[in-house]
């Protein structure tokens, strides 16, 4: 047995816990995906309904699900939602649309009475990182990472 298999014993092992759901590329969906992934916040013991990680991770998910259904639909596609939790380490959400040839960028802001691009300098003010990915099967993932 070689030196890196044998587990110390102040070490913990770190178990990561992931939620990954579809929904329907519509505004309702993109409500859901917001209230669930609360939901599953909240179930993991990480964010409380109400407490200040779990508003940033509303945040975060309420503009890319919305990015996903606004600017990201595919007509009879749906977009993916997954969260992963690494305890004490990072919470990572991704938001993935099969919309490839429109990529999100930020833009500038242009004024208090605009209705549109907020969102990205949203989720790029309230995250440790984001970035887009590119998916496995088709589309691209939108990637937002907070430092817990």
């Amino acid at each position: 047995m070689t030196t890196s298999q044998i587990a110390r014993a102040d070490e913990v092992p770190v178990t990561v816990r992931v939620f990954t759901q579809r929904f329907s590329s519509t505004p309702r969906g993109a409500r859901l995906a917001r209230r669930l992934a609360l939901h599953q916040l909240d179930r993991w013991g990480l964010a409380p309904h109400g407490s200040a990680l779990s508003d940033v991770a509303a945040q975060i998910v309420a503009e890319l699900a919305a990015n996903a259904v606004t600017h990201g639909r595919v007509p009879g596609r749906d977009f993916e939602l997954t969260l992963a939790y690494e305890p004490g380490v990072r919470l990572r959400i991704d938001v993935a649309d099969t919309r490839t040839e429109r990529l999100p960028a930020l833009v500038p802001f242009t004024g208090p009475l605009s209705e549109t691009g907020r969102g990205l300098l949203l989720v790029a003010a309230l995250a440790s990182r984001w970035e887009i990915v590119d998916r496995v099967s088709v589309g691209k993932t939108v990637r937002a990472e907070v430092d817990l």
